[in-house]
This record gives structure tokens, C-alpha cells and sequence, in this order.
């Protein structure tokens, strides 16, 4: 696996646990970590954000690819 792979996959998990403690607990992690309140922000928040949003871009461009080895993956393993 790539090293960009991993990363983006991280940065995805932290996006989207930091999303969904937004929706149940009006709680951004994001901003605590750099000790701002929910909503607040500053350079290296929207940094953090900026990375998610790239990450996740990154990620959908690569689905396409990923489901073609799964596909022949599975394919070839059948007789």
C-alpha cells in the first residue's frame, strides 16, 4: 500500500470522526486540539480541513482503480 494511500485513509478517519462528533455532540474536535471553540478557526485548522477535503478527493479519483483489482482480484481466484 502507498504511503499516500495511508495517509489520506488517516486523515479521512479523523474527518469524519470529527464530523460525526459535530452531528451528535456540537463537538469540533479539530478546534480543540488547537484550542479554539466549535466553529472557530484559524490557519492550521483550515489546513487540517484543506487535507481531509484533498484526501478525500484524492481517494474517489483512485475508486475506479481500486475496483478494477478487486474485480480481477476476485476473478481470478474462480475456475
Amino acid at each position: 500500500m502507498k504511503i499516500a494511500d495511508v495517509v489520506t485513509a488517516v486523515l479521512l478517519i479523523i474527518g469524519g470522526l470529527n464530523w460525526g462528533l459535530v452531528a451528535l455532540a456540537e463537538f469540533d474536535l479539530v478546534a480543540a486540539i488547537f484550542g479554539l471553540s466549535f466553529g472557530e478557526t484559524n490557519v492550521v485548522t483550515r489546513l487540517v480541513y484543506a487535507l481531509v477535503g484533498l484526501s478525500a478527493l484524492y481517494q474517489a479519483a483512485r475508486l475506479p482503480a481500486m475496483q478494477r483489482r478487486s474485480v480481477s482480484r476476485s476473478s481470478a481466484g474462480r475456475v
